[in-house]
């Protein structure tokens, strides 16, 4: 397979049989992924109002416990799909009734281009084979350049910035519960939380944190291929590759907000130059999801 195809084929072969066993975990049946941002502690000490904002994976195999466990108890009136076009018209979101769809491709052309050129029907290959493909794909070197540098391209892009600050409005805006995904709920779903809850005001552990909880969804998966990496003589490059194309890579991710430190002061500044979402939004976000 070509440089980023694997995380087409994952989306498929992950999403749907990830467990769930991380913290503030929604039980879906058919969600992968998925985890309520409240009862988390800002800096000014308030919490996230729970059942509210959710991040998960796709919503294509959401089942009808599903559908009822999102309108009663998350009182989902937005979806945020962060998929670009190829994405999400192979595996489209089950549509819920009242709910409004915002489609908004958090992924650089630059990397849907090399994408598009390598897409094969995923659906094909057999979770073996995709296995073993990728524990031998962790030894190319361009991939394993191309997974440390996923996170500066989409903070850098200006489309992705512009998109993100649209996710931002747009929860501002929600009438009822929001919920945000890509593919697996962890890459553009995880930057897209990251966001949220600085713009709530969140300490920088608990945003690190809440993004490395999408590392316990895959477990299983990032085990079992390093077993492979081992038996294949690998080392510590290749497991990185693996940890973060199956789960995250919560090192990129920590020295990508390290990097938005020293471009923009701050990440909150990025929220608010890059993205476009001033401080008076961000005030506003902070008095509609934060309670004493």
């Amino acid at each position: 397979m070509k440089p980023l195809l694997f995380v087409l084929t994952l989306s498929v072969m992950l999403t749907a049989c990830a467990p769930q066993s991380n913290d503030r975990s929604i039980p879906f049946e058919g969600i992968a992924n998925a985890r309520d941002l409240g009862g988390l502690v800002m800096t000014d000490g308030r919490t996230v109002r729970p059942g509210l904002l959710v991040r998960s994976g796709n919503l294509s195999r959401a089942t009808d416990a599903d559908v009822r466990l999102l309108q009663r108890r998350y009182h989902l009136t937005d979806v945020f799909d962060f998929r670009y076009d190829a994405e999400a018209a192979a595996d489209p979101d089950r549509e819920i009734e009242g709910v409004r769809y915002t489609h908004l491709s958090t992924l650089p052309q630059r990397l849907i281009d090399v994408f598009s050129s390598g897409r094969a029907d995923s659906t094909q290959v057999k979770s073996d084979d995709f296995m073993a493909s990728l524990a031998h794909y962790a030894f190319n070197t361009e991939a394993q350049q191309m997974a440390r540098q996923l996170y500066p391209i989409i903070i850098a892009d200006s489309i992705s910035q512009r998109r993100y600050g649209d996710f931002l409005r747009g929860v501002l805006a929600a009438e009822g519960g929001s919920l945000w995904h890509c593919s697996q709920g962890k890459d553009r779903a995880g930057w897209g939380t990251a966001f949220v809850l600085a713009a709530l005001g969140a300490p920088r552990e608990t945003i690190i944190a809440d993004f490395d909880l999408s590392n316990r969804s895959y477990i299983p998966y990032v085990e079992q291929l390093s077993a492979q990496i081992d038996s294949l003589g690998g080392g510590e490059p290749e497991k990185a590759f693996i940890r973060a194309m199956v789960g995250v890579s919560t090192e990129n991710f920590a020295s990508t907000l390290d990097l938005i430190d020293q471009r923009y002061g701050s990440l909150s500044s990025y929220i608010e130059t890059a993205l476009g979402f001033p401080k008076e939004e961000q005030e506003k976000l902070r008095n509609k999801y934060l309670k004493n």
